[in-house]
């Protein structure tokens, strides 16, 4: 009886050490569609991808890509950010939205966890002075890299519900008062 239970915990202990495998973690109702859009087309440019995923429903506001070279870029504060061939910046047209993202197909002599490290460490969610992130989503597939900072959810206007219903019945009153 004890060898049968040694060798079933033996088995357990195997099966649960192959389920903690490296996993994608979970992102939000922003970050997620827009990864699997990134994994489902990661065989396309990098400006390909940043103008499919400005496509997607779950971002709701009018936006616009632009090609980067590498060194300094917004949301990263003062780390030069190199080691790609293309890269390409994708967000709102309007600035105080909290939300900026980018595409990267790396050089051929850079490492990928590196990369995404770097990205990782340098990652500034308050890049905006107005306005604040809440969720940062870096993910490779291939050769290629997206980081997005973005806010939890957009609003039906594609707005970023920065205050409650209370903030804005208050304001509302105060324009009838004057």
């Amino acid at each position: 009886m004890k060898r049968l239970f040694a060798l079933l915990l033996a088995v357990l202990m195997v099966i649960s050490l192959t389920a903690c495998g490296e996993k994608r973690p979970t992102y939000g109702p922003v970050g997620e569609p827009l990864v699997v859009t990134f994994e489902e087309n990661s065989d396309k440019s990098a400006q390909e991808i940043a103008d499919l995923l400005l496509t997607d429903p779950s971002l709701g506001f009018m936006g616009a890509t632009m090609p980067v070279e590498e060194g300094l870029l917004n949301g990263f504060g003062n780390a030069e950010i190199t080691g790609f061939d293309e890269g390409v910046m994708f967000g709102p047209a309007i600035g105080t939205i909290p939300f900026i993202g980018y595409v990267f197909t790396l050089s051929d002599d850079t490492n990928v966890k590196d990369f995404k490290q770097n990205l990782q460490d340098n990652a500034d969610l308050r890049w905006n002075i107005c306005t604040e992130a809440d969720e940062l989503v870096v993910e490779d597939e291939g050769d290629k890299v997206i980081v997005i900072m973005t806010p939890n959810e957009f609003d039906s206007e594609g707005q970023v519900p920065a205050y409650g219903e209370e903030f804005v019945d208050e304001f509302e009153e105060f324009e009838e008062f004057e």
